[in-house]
């Protein structure tokens, strides 16, 4: 024992600090890996019209690096001697605070005609590449490192040490960070906690460095591995890897899949995107913490359920709004089904001396069900099927896990299995009954839908689950403004307001849809209306009549509007509509402080902004209230209840800088009195609150 205690060890640390030195790496890299995502992510999320895909596209982004990570980690740890392997990372990190801080240039902002996906992946890299990929490593590294150092001790649990941190940095965004702190000084703070976890991942490899050194002066050759039982240490092979890539794969498909379908229908927001992701990081916490949390007779019965209540929903139409049941399927539906996936990658984990295998598998499948989800099926579905896939692909792998076991859990698969793929069926045919024209791409889903017979024939632009206008087959009622745009409407009072009028108009429309305000045209008018999705300028020409019709001039650029505007010189609109939103998702970025300020360069002095904020979920009434307040600008709200055939119920609020162009009689006669909320915080480029505004 004598020999144990020279040289480098000669005055050994207490076993459970040097414990604890891993734990604490482990746990801040996992915190900094998660943390960065809503921080980089709601940085860009304005130059991409508020787009949820936005989201997607950045988990693509970190699942992949995520990928690459344990890829590196399990290439080190095999093939590298293991002080070459620390100091090769050490190095990489060194080198990587080169890149700090995080934020992004200006020059990555989209000029409108380049794909979205692959700037967003391509700025990530160039950002956030280096260290995003030295974190992803950090815990496989570090537990192989710790497994070498600790033997016959257990690394798992250092997993569920790691996503834990994941999820208190996830769940600590939007109630601590977000609502306090500028976005700007987030990327600061999080660049500043980068370069501390450098030195503390340096710390580490020194104490496994000198653990090493240890092991090979002393009389005693190196401990030999612990016995296992015949075949257990055995390389695992190639079906129980794709196993585990299946597994994982499911359970990364499902994350995305709710994740979109969620955000779709609210706003593209930390809040939305988070809930799911710390759902999925609970179950990898609960499963890998080792102490039997995944209780499988009981998850196998659930989940079977949980799997058909989702299918179901989903494909129902009467449930597609509601949005308290839409949360609360999928969320319990998402945490039942990724315990289930999770659960069984525990029950089939290998032994540590496969560890990182096991790990770059697990990450191998996450990547894979990503690209899927956010790559692949823009690309391939012409709507958001995937959700459906995924669910029936869970219940597969449940119903092929449950082949040894008691009949009551194969009957239970069977039936979860027929449930998913019957409603799969329901939803796409429900989809296509009526539609003439879809299309899909990074901003959503678009579909044309005919309707009706003879007089009543008409034909709608939906987008997501919402129309965004519509237009009768009929000659006589082809020209008339319908929906959100009558002349009850606040649009239709603010630019009837116009008149008598000895110039012509020139009108701002942010959100083409299917033009139907260019039915207001008259001739020497200009209508300018901005959209950022190329497809919908196509659907408008190709499908409706409205632009083709006006007599006004007609002018489409194409681009995300506030960054058009930005870059355009004043326009001098006597007229701008803000109705950009996609399904009831709304773009945060239109409507803030800063872009009420880059609106009113484009104003005459007698101008009305108009803000559309129509929604079932959120009532943003108060919120364009204090935008005007804080501008020193006058607001009105018009509530129509679309008392008429062609006019549906919509909420406008109308500003303006001249008190006296919304006391108008036909203005005036319809507003609506607003009560304000002096006690909410201004919504500013660095600051939202969904919760607040929750109906």
């Amino acid at each position: 024992m004598g020999a144990l205690r020279t040289g480098a060890d000669s005055a050994p640390r207490p076993l459970a600090a040097a414990m604890l030195l891993y734990a604490v790496t482990i746990f801040a890299s996992a915190f900094l890996l998660f943390l960065v995502q809503p921080v980089m992510a709601k940085q860009i999320l304005p130059w991409f019209g508020g787009s949820a895909t936005v989201w997607t596209t950045c988990l693509v982004f970190f699942q992949t690096a995520l990928l690459l990570g344990y890829a590196y980690a399990d290439w080190t740890v095999r093939r590298l001697a293991q002080r070459t392997s620390i100091t090769l990372h050490v190095v990489l990190l060194v080198a990587s605070v080169a890149v700090l801080p995080i934020v992004p240039g200006a020059f990555w902002k989209p000029a409108g005609d380049e794909n979205p996906s692959w700037l967003i992946l391509g700025m990530l890299t160039a950002t956030i590449g280096l260290p995003y990929f030295l974190l992803s490593s950090t815990s496989p590294l570090v537990q192989a490192w710790f497994a070498r150092r600790f033997r016959g001790r257990s690394p798992y649990r250092l997993f569920a040490l790691s996503n834990l941190a994941s999820m208190l940095a996830l769940l600590g965004y939007p109630f601590l960070l977000e609502p306090w702190i500028a976005t700007r000084m987030q990327a600061w703070g999080w660049s500043a906690g980068y370069v501390a976890f450098v030195a503390l991942c340096a710390a580490a490899g020194y104490a496994s460095r000198r653990s090493v050194h240890v092991l090979v002066h002393t009389d005693d050759a190196v401990a030999p591995e612990p016995v296992h039982a015949s075949g257990e240490d055995d390389p695992p092979t190639l079906a129980r890897q794709g196993l585990w890539i299946a597994l994982a794969a499911t359970g990364s498909i499902l994350l995305l899949a709710v994740s979109n379908h969620i955000t779709q229908n609210v706003a593209a927001v930390p809040l939305l995107w988070i809930v799911p992701l710390s759902l999925y990081l609970l179950t990898f916490i609960l499963c890998f913490d080792g102490t039997g949390w995944y209780k499988r007779d009981i998850y196998l019965s659930m989940v079977a359920a949980a799997l058909g209540v989702m299918a179901w929903t989903q494909a129902d139409p009467d449930l597609t709004h509601e949005l308290a049941i839409q949360i609360g399927v999928f969320c319990v539906g998402l945490f039942l089904a990724c315990m289930f996936c999770h659960g069984e990658l525990v029950r089939l984990k290998p032994s540590p001396r496969w560890l990182t295998r096991f790990y770059l598998t697990i990450s191998l499948g996450g990547a894979i069900g990503s690209i899927l989800v956010g790559v692949l099926a823009p690309l391939l579905l012409p709507a958001y099927f995937e959700l459906g896939a995924g669910l029936a692909l869970c219940a597969l792998l449940l119903l092929w896990q449950v082949r040894r076991d008691h009949a009551v859990f194969g009957v239970l698969g069977l039936v979860s299995f027929f449930v998913t793929v019957g409603c799969a069926v329901w939803y796409v045919s429900e989809f296509y009954d009526g539609t003439i024209a879809s299309t899909r791409n990074f901003y959503g889903v678009l579909r044309v839908w005919e309707t009706g017979t003879d007089d009543t024939a008409r034909r709608s632009l939906i987008h997501g689950t919402i129309m965004h206008g519509n237009q009768y087959r009929d000659p006589v009622l082809a020209r008339e403004p319908t929906t959100y745009y009558t002349a009850t409407s606040g649009v239709g009072l603010a630019i009837e307001s116009m008149h008598p009028r000895v110039e012509p108009l020139k009108v701002g429309v942010i959100g083409l849809g299917t033009g139907t305000l260019a039915t207001w045209g008259a001739k020497g008018d200009v209508y300018r209306f901005y959209d950022i999705n190329p497809s919908v300028v196509e659907i408008a020409r190709r499908h409706f009549t409205y632009l083709d019709q006006s007599e006004a001039t007609i002018e489409t650029p194409v681009g995300d509007a506030r960054l058009v505007l930005e870059r355009e010189a004043p326009q001098g609109f006597d007229v701008l509509a803000i109705d950009a939103f996609s399904s009831d998702a709304i773009p945060v970025h239109l409507i803030t402080s800063e872009a009420l300020a880059i609106y009113l360069r484009h104003m005459k002095p007698s101008g009305i902004v108009a803000f559309h904020v129509t929604n079932r979920f959120l009532d943003l009434v108060p919120v364009v209230e204090a935008l005007a307040h804080a501008h020193g600008m006058s607001a009105t709200w018009i509530s129509d209840q679309g008392e008429t055939n062609l006019s549906s119920v919509s909420d406008w609020v109308l500003l303006s800088s001249d008190p006296e162009a919304l006391a108008k009689p036909g203005i005036a006669d319809a507003a609506t009195t607003i009560e304000p909320r002096r006690d909410w915080r201004l919504w500013t480029d660095d600051f939202n609150n969904l919760v607040q505004v929750l109906k």
